[in-house]
């Protein structure tokens, strides 16, 4: 999740790509223009230790736009594939 959250902090989108799972990840990744993340909170996990093949971060993560800041609160779900673990899919939080 920290290292995902770091690549979209700074524009390395083809980290994000290759750490997202297949089934769901789109074809192409694409910054958001006008967009500065400026900070991460993990707010709880779920599962995701050495021998689990699931997991669960939730975070809120913080960012700064020309109309403001704002957050975005997440549910991620990851699965381990080949020893990796690959971003899922989320749902999002509507309240922030």
């Amino acid at each position: 999740m920290r290292s995902r959250y770091a690549a979209y902090a700074t524009g390395r989108l083809d980290h994000v790509f290759r750490t997202w799972h297949p089934r769901t990840r789109p074809e192409d990744v694409q910054a958001v223009p006008g967009l500065t993340w400026a900070g991460l909170a993990v707010d709880a996990v779920e599962l995701g230790g050495t021998d689990d093949e699931e997991g669960v971060v939730e975070f809120t993560a913080s960012y700064r736009t020309a109309a403001g800041g704002g957050t975005q609160h997440e549910r991620s779900r990851f699965l381990r594939r080949a020893g990796r673990w690959l971003y899922l899919d989320g749902e999002l939080d509507p309240e922030h």
